[in-house]
């Protein structure tokens, strides 16, 4: 091989060699250039991520908002101050039964499993009218939703009629529906709406429905929870008349039996 052709074979191999050292800093340089971008995405991903998660640990609650809110949006079949008075029966009769509930209220399911039924038969007789106040100390007692929400119910089943109300309240009630007061089941939309299907007035009812998954009557409920306060009740279930608890005799507790509230409820309406 002559000097000239060793030369030129050198020549072309420091070449090819000079070409592949460019080639692969070219790919060193934009996989630097890949990672670098795709860590600016990770970090706008995770900045991103904290910017929603503080969004939403600062956007206040449904409840929040109803609490906070200067309309009140108060259901049918309701008076006084922010709809808080809610008295059903006829107008001729001359006495006035109050009862004081919390929706998870154990004991108000069993007066109302008790003579629950009496007490309808009675308003629609016209024998007394029955003013109803709802509470939801329990919901505060264990930081739970149920009370308030089942009030907020009630109120769209009020707006309906004054009976789906009762039956309502009824079905909430019953054994097959009630929860154990542990049990913040009443936080459910869909669960509400499953009891009310029951009642015929509520079943499929699209307005109704559409009531409790909006929470139209939240501020309502909360007012009315308010009102229980206020007015100083202290335990659910109360009962009055004239202002005056209704209690077996010797004891402070309400009636929780049949025979009970019929001992209490006759001399109260003499």
């Amino acid at each position: 091989m002559s000097a000239r052709n060793n030369a030129a074979n050198k020549a072309a191999a420091r070449e090819r060699l000079r070409a592949e050292r460019e080639k692969q800093a070219r790919r060193d340089k934009i996989r630097k250039q890949s990672i670098v971008a795709g860590s600016g995405v990770v970090v706008l991903a995770i900045a991103a991520g904290v910017v929603l998660l503080v969004h939403h640990s600062n956007k206040p609650s449904a409840w929040e908002a109803a609490a906070k809110t200067t309309k009140v949006v108060a259901p049918e079949n309701t008076s006084g101050t922010d709809g808080t008075t809610v008295v059903i029966g006829k107008s001729t009769a001359k006495k006035t039964l109050v009862e004081a509930e919390d929706p998870r209220c154990p004991i108000c399911m069993q007066a109302e499993n008790a003579f629950g039924t009496t007490i309808h038969k009675d308003v629609d007789a016209g024998k007394y009218k029955l003013q109803y106040v709802g509470a939801d100390f329990i919901d505060d007692h264990d930081n739970g939703q149920g009370s308030k929400n089942g009030l907020s119910a009630l109120g769209a089943a009020l707006n309906v009629s004054p009976d789906a109300f009762l039956q309502y309240k009824a079905a909430m009630y019953s054994s097959k529906f009630h929860p154990d007061e542990n049990d913040d089941k009443f936080k459910s939309d869909d669960y509400l709406i499953k009891i009310a299907d029951t009642v015929p007035a509520l079943k499929g009812n699209a307005a109704f429905q559409k009531d409790v998954k909006d929470g139209t009557f939240d501020a309502w409920a909360l007012k009315m929870a308010a009102k229980f306060n206020k007015d100083g009740y202290t335990a659910t279930p109360t009962f009055k008349v004239d202002g005056k608890d209704l209690t077996v005799p010797g004891s402070q507790n309400p009636p929780l039996t049949q025979d009970q509230f019929d001992s209490v409820i006759a001399p109260a309406l003499k």
